[in-house]
């Protein structure tokens, strides 16, 4: 098994499994999971739904074995079947001392179970999770067999706080000397998440260069960088990283160079194309967090879709330079969004076009015979960007990954936040998603891929 898989859940599924390992008896319960598949073929989970064991379903039950009747679990065999979803077996080790490491007796089990899972569910696969508590914190080991071979090393908690678990066997990552002054806010623990953490950036411009340096500088472990764009000269005055023998080259790779410098650790991958794009939308999936620093609402639509469809929060940014024809300042404001579930969703708040989106997506010849018709609206044009203010809303959308990671804001969160930084005021609100909108949806069919990829339509089929 030398594949890793992520399991994902949302906080309310994980307190019910913190719950299950707080038990003093071992306690059984399936837990039904939606699949992701990745751009390198393997494997995302997102948890949807857990079935406990019903308590006439065990034979016997001490803090050291239990047993189980197929009543047990038959019947969450069968609704995964019905919403396409594997079936992981989860079990607690509650004695005092007992580690989440598989025993003999589970691996008996999971002999037993693992055809049944498998050709019951119809996904060809069995997964087995257990867990405890250790240091007083939830601890786990987990793995898939069957037609997908992995290891779950991974759970990430995605909601209005983000959390991170790794499995009780893996190492922690160490901890330089360089990141002293982070551990001296933070403490070791956020330290070690943020180098475990995978995130993707959409869009490297001067927004998204400031938030890839700073997440470089804070220990983060990996970072994909997504954009279809070359630099260009007018890009040098606020583009982190680029010089003008960069005038060019794609700004992802002239960023990617430039983050190997600055944080060798830090791998880092960039990715040349847009996420209008299937084959390059393939890339966001398999992220703990997406950052959104695309300037066209096409990308931000796509975006919005996914957070969603794949419980991965979206740290939505842009910046509104506001001057007229004299060059006189009207207005300039910094929006960091944050979605996740419960959360509005771009479409909701209204931070996006679904008009201009389609326009941003059409071939510029349709594009152009539409709006001579009257059929579509006319394209932006270029908009004013200064250095300072992409700066100060890239500042903005990291402070919102550390308070969520470490959560010394006030509670509940605000999900979003504006800079108004002609007038030197900070915002922050919170939007409800709008009824039945797809940012309210709980079917688990909804969760992961799906016919449609994202539940979205493609231009291209790459």
């Amino acid at each position: 098994m030398n594949r890793a898989t992520t399991l994902v859940l949302s906080p309310e599924l994980a307190d019910t499994l913190d719950s299950l390992a707080q038990q003093p008896v071992e306690t059984g319960a399936v837990l039904l999971a939606r699949r992701a598949r990745l751009f390198d073929d393997s494997l995302r989970l997102i948890g949807t739904q857990l079935v406990a064991v019903p308590d006439h379903a065990y034979l016997s039950r001490t803090d050291k074995r239990m047993t189980v009747g197929s009543e047990g679990y038959m019947p969450a065999l069968h609704h995964a079947e019905e919403t396409e979803s594997v079936a992981l077996w989860v079990h607690t080790h509650p004695s005092a001392g007992s580690t989440p490491r598989p025993s003999r007796h589970d691996m008996e089990v999971d002999r037993q179970l693992a055809d049944t899972f498998a050709l019951r569910t119809g996904t060809g696969i069995y997964g087995a999770l257990i867990l405890s508590r250790h240091n007083g914190h939830l601890t786990f080991t987990g793995h898939l067999t069957g037609s997908e071979q992995a290891v779950i090393d991974r759970i990430f908690i995605a909601g209005a706080r983000f959390r991170l678990l790794q499995s009780f066997d893996a190492p922690a990552p160490d901890l330089p000397n360089l990141h002293d002054r982070h551990i001296r806010a933070f403490g070791p623990d956020i330290t070690r998440v943020l180098a475990q953490l995978r995130i993707a950036i959409v869009g490297t411009g001067g927004t998204g260069s400031a938030v890839a340096e700073q997440l470089a500088r804070l220990g983060v472990g990996h970072l994909t960088l997504i954009d279809p764009d070359t630099l260009s000269d007018s890009n040098l005055t606020r583009v982190y990283g680029s010089t003008p023998d960069d005038v060019g080259r794609h700004k992802a790779d002239v960023l990617a160079d430039y983050l190997h410098r600055i944080a060798p650790t830090t791998a880092v991958t960039a990715v040349v194309g847009s996420v209008s794009q299937l084959h390059i939308a393939r890339h966001v999936v398999g992220a703990d967090i997406v950052f959104g620093c695309t300037d066209d609402d096409a990308g931000r639509m796509r975006l919005s879709r996914f957070s969603y469809t794949y419980r991965t929060p979206l740290i939505d940014c842009g910046v509104q330079i506001d001057a007229d024809e004299y060059h006189v300042i009207r207005g300039i404001i910094g929006r960091v969004s944050v979605l996740h579930q419960g959360a509005a969703c771009l479409l909701c708040r209204g931070r996006v076009s679904p008009q201009i989106a389609a326009a941003q997506e059409r071939a510029p010849r349709e594009q152009a015979r539409l709006q001579r018709e009257g059929y579509a609206p006319a394209l932006p044009g270029t908009e004013p960007a200064v250095i300072a203010y992409t700066t100060a809303t890239a500042a903005a959308a990291v402070n919102e990954l550390l308070e969520r990671l470490v959560g010394y804001g006030p509670e509940p969160a605000p999900t979003e936040t504006l800079l108004r930084l002609h007038d030197r005021k900070t915002s922050s609100n919170t939007q409800e998603p709008h009824p039945g909108h797809y940012c309210t949806h709980n079917d688990p069919r909804s969760f992961g891929d799906t016919d449609r990829y994202w539940g979205l339509a493609w231009p291209d089929a790459a």
